[in-house]
């Protein structure tokens, strides 16, 4: 990033030159006279979705991802998260338009704001030694605002005794999404919002949905409890870790929701499937992470393809068939066809490693990776919003498309 550049995270918002889709334009004096190029694809859509995979430090991207859309006047009403992704899901569900970039720089800059060294290194070695220096920082002192280290090793508790099952205390993480989470705007109807955890007992993926139960500070902190760093959080009787566990990218629970309309999705994930072949023992351990928590687009988008391309054949078989023959059954499908059949465009930003980043990049939390985690995600959005193709709405015929901004085409 050029040094004489403002960073994304002390800009301030750039002037809007589009509407979100739901705000009427009347109440939109700002984005009279500019281009309507992407206010008019969004009109396409009954609703804009951002889901954000778990990563930790790497965060920082979706947050600038955010800025970016924000600036382009996109207003995501359904937002779906999983650990880190959960709780930028929930700064951003739980305030009101204006406030949101301000928070969200709260919070990064709060649990990024201890000091590695007091000068920049430069070179490739030099900053993955900064970098392993602020990791091991980051395990040894914990994060302000985020957890702190035990006071007693867990393998030296008793069983069952408290502290004994994780190395760091998370208590402190409630305050600070209180202090930046107003839960009542959060819960508001006009907005969803979905964070996966996974049941300690059962095993089972589990999703608390704003629109059906009401979500405040501990379901954020269940979907970012990954263990045995932090604890399992109780909720109903029951306790919760990490949802990245199971399932790092909450799209599928998006795509799994009967009521689904025509959808433009922008999923912003922070490991990458496709990488390099590793070189030594620190690229293993940074691809195998890389692997483990990359995301499933890809299946769960050709599950849905499959799915949705029967349900066509078989609407289409069902009106050859004589309306006496038909059942309540066959009737009441038909008539579901013809009312919505959802159409889903998926833009996937996926954040690429630096060289000088290792397996420990998702608990390196200085401010200098903060901010240019921030600055990509941010550039890259940009990027993507001027290829317009890519917010067109996928004809019936097809249901549902993927665009994977750094492997398709962008001329």
């Amino acid at each position: 990033m050029d040094a004489t550049a403002t960073p994304a995270t002390q800009r301030k918002p750039a002037r809007r030159t589009v509407a979100a889709p739901l705000v009427p334009d009347e109440q939109r004096s700002d984005a009279i006279g500019e281009p309507p190029e992407i206010r008019d694809l969004l009109a396409d859509y009954a609703s804009v979705a951002l889901v954000l995979q778990g990563g930790g430090a790497l965060g920082a991207y979706q947050a600038g991802v955010f800025q970016a859309l924000d600036e382009a006047g996109i207003d995501p009403v359904w937002l779906s998260g999983v650990s880190i992704g959960a709780i930028n899901a929930a700064i951003i569900a739980g305030n009101h338009r204006g406030d949101r970039l301000d928070r969200l720089r709260d919070f990064w800059e709060t649990v990024s704001k201890r000091k590695v060294w007091h000068w920049n290194p430069e070179g490739d070695w030099m900053r993955r030694l900064r970098n392993h220096t602020s990791s091991s920082m980051t395990m040894m002192h914990g994060l302000s605002g985020f957890f702190q280290p035990r006071p007693v090793n867990p393998w030296l508790r008793l069983p069952g005794a408290s502290g004994a099952t994780s190395f760091y205390d998370t208590s402190m993480l409630e305050g600070t999404l209180n202090r930046l989470v107003n839960w009542d705007v959060l819960n508001d109807p006009q907005r969803r919002l979905s964070v996966g955890a996974v049941n300690v007992r059962t095993g089972n993926f589990r999703y608390f949905d704003s629109q059906i139960e009401r979500i405040g500070p501990q379901h954020i902190m269940a979907s970012g409890a990954l263990p045995p760093a932090f604890p399992a959080v109780h909720i109903e009787n029951e306790y919760y870790w990490d949802g990245g566990i199971v399932s790092n990218t909450p799209l599928q629970y998006l795509l799994e929701q009967e009521e689904m309309h025509d959808t433009l999705v922008f999923q912003v994930d922070l490991f990458s499937a496709r990488g390099i072949l590793p070189r030594d023992m620190g690229d293993v351990m940074a691809r195998h992470k890389d692997i483990m928590y990359s995301s499933r687009t890809r299946n769960n988008t050709d599950t849905f393809r499959r799915l949705h391309n029967l349900r066509l054949w078989l609407h289409k078989a069902l009106q050859k068939v004589p309306a006496e023959r038909l059942t309540d059954e066959d009737r009441a499908f038909l008539t579901s066809m013809e009312e919505d059949v959802p159409q889903i465009n998926i833009v996937h930003l996926i954040y690429q490693q630096k060289i000088y980043e290792s397996d420990a990049k998702d608990y390196e939390f200085s401010g200098t990776s903060m901010r240019e985690h921030w600055e990509s995600g941010y550039q890259d959005t940009r990027k993507t919003l001027r290829h317009r193709k890519w917010l067109v709405k996928p004809p019936e015929s097809i249901g549902m498309t993927v665009h994977d901004v750094h492997r398709d085409d962008p001329t």
